[in-house]
């Protein structure tokens, strides 16, 4: 199990720096009106997430969490 958690976390890591930049995009996108950033972060973050969530069923499977607990935490990664 440490494995993926190992992996879970260091995802996690990733994807909330991806979420930085593709804050950072949005404002270049719609505040300085320069689509491109937006148009390679976007799918890349998207991607990532997607990533984190196969990365945290993993998890929650090794882990045995329950439905409700692995509901909550896919849940919150999309805050």
């Amino acid at each position: 199990m440490s494995g993926a958690l190992s992996r879970f976390r260091f995802m996690a890591y990733v994807v909330g720096v991806g979420l930085l930049a593709l804050v950072l995009a949005m404002l270049l996108k719609y505040l300085g009106g320069n689509p491109g950033p937006m148009a390679v972060v976007g799918p890349v973050h998207g991607f990532l997430y997607a990533v984190y969530l196969v990365l945290t069923v993993d998890l929650a499977l090794k882990a045995r969490w329950s439905l409700k607990g692995t509901a909550l935490v896919l849940l919150a990664g999309t805050i």
